[in-house]
């Protein structure tokens, strides 16, 4: 755990130089009075333990590289317990960003210079350990205890307390983006906590970064209909439907109502011409045509989609974009999607919710161009 001096208290663990393994821990080493790792150890084990595909792996890494010696279990107690570090520095707003929105500057398409962030949410399925699960595993190791000599079973220390397993096999986490035009200031927040967390979340962001001081902010969703509630409470001035995916929703539909392929993709290359340049209305009245001659399933699918965008209008705006040359779609924040699960997904893989969350807050931090600041702060507090 990390002590009142940013410090992680860690397990025994080895180090092994030029003599070979030594049977005094590492810890005892750095600091002799407190069983502590230095910030050096800790930084090159968390870039390890995201960039790396096992903590056994990473662990075997910084042996080979570093004549460092930490056990499985110790390596993975250090990342952990450093992205929940990070996790309480944002919370607390203790982490300078280095950049406002009034500094987010871009061109117009008319060559006007005007400061524009963009913000987006999301959530992501984390495949967690559930209370079975955890359950099998234990009734497992008292299964193989039992088959112990009497005196071999004497000398075992007693099991530990298992923390609570998840309910479900997969549990949602929400991940927020904050960025300019180019993508070179952005912010990438994490919660494991439910749409209240997000909606705070949110906020606390947009406080960090100074949200109002953009002459244009801009969301940009997948068109969740909570993702967009959410999104409204901070001060933008549109919040818009990913045109990706109102476009995967249109092409799905046209598939399924027109008899030849070539038909279909014309009607679909049409109506997401008229979508993207003319507006809703005409694009609304394309649909309503469109649905007039279908019958049973195919008008069924018509329906599904005129509902969609139905719900969904006051997102699709997307010739005003041109004016203002906006983005239209969601790509940072499905890129963040992808960068900050990479280490949480995986065959075989299963995570307690809060240490998935503490892996994806490092990748986070990363993503947020903070990676440098967090550890330099760690230095200052470690000294």
């Amino acid at each position: 755990m990390l002590n009142v001096n940013g410090r992680v208290d860690l397990p025994r663990t080895r180090w092994q130089g030029q003599g070979g393994e030594s049977d005094y821990p590492l810890d005892r080493l750095l600091d002799s009075a407190e069983a502590t790792i230095s910030v050096g150890v800790r930084q090159l084990a968390c870039e390890l333990g995201i960039n790396g595909r096992s903590f056994d792996r990473s662990a075997q890494t910084l042996k080979n590289t570093a004549q460092i010696v930490i056990s499985e279990e110790a390596f993975r107690q250090v990342v952990e317990c450093e992205g929940k570090q990070v996790l309480k520095l944002s919370a607390a707003e203790e982490l300078e960003t280095g950049w406002s929105a009034g500094e987010c500057k871009t061109l117009t398409p008319a060559g006007a210079e005007v400061t524009r962030v963009y913000a987006s949410a999301d959530g992501v399925l984390v495949p967690t350990t559930t209370q079975a699960e955890k359950d099998k595993r234990r009734q497992t190791v008292r299964q193989k205890r039992k088959q112990l000599p009497r005196a071999a079973r004497r000398r075992l220390a007693r099991l530990a307390a298992v923390k609570k397993g998840s309910d479900q096999r997969y549990k949602q986490v929400y991940l927020t983006a904050f960025y300019d035009q180019t993508m070179d200031h952005r912010l990438v927040g994490v919660t494991r906590e439910k749409q209240q967390g997000l909606g705070k979340l949110l906020k606390r962001e947009a406080a960090r970064i100074h949200l109002r001081a953009a002459a244009e902010r801009v969301g940009v969703v997948d068109g969740a209909v909570c993702l967009r509630r959410h999104l409204e409470v901070l001060p933008l001035d549109e919040v818009l439907l990913d045109f990706y995916h109102l476009s995967e929703h249109v092409g799905g539909a046209g598939k399924a109502t027109f008899a030849k392929p070539e038909e279909a993709e014309e009607w679909i290359g049409q109506s997401l011409h008229v979508v993207r340049h003319e507006g809703y209305e005409p694009f609304f009245e394309k649909l309503l045509d469109w649905r007039g001659p279908l019958r049973g399933g195919k008008r069924k699918m018509a329906q599904g989609l005129i509902n969609y965008v139905a719900q969904r209008q006051e997102m699709i705006g997307y010739e005003r974009c041109d004016e203002h040359g906006w983005d239209v779609g969601s790509g940072p924040m499905e890129s963040m999607c992808g960068v900050t699960t990479d280490r949480i997904k995986g065959r075989g893989r299963r995570w307690d919710l809060d240490n998935a969350e503490a892996i994806m807050a490092l990748e986070a931090l990363y993503q947020s161009n903070l990676w440098s600041a967090y550890w330099d702060k760690a230095f200052t507090n470690y000294n």
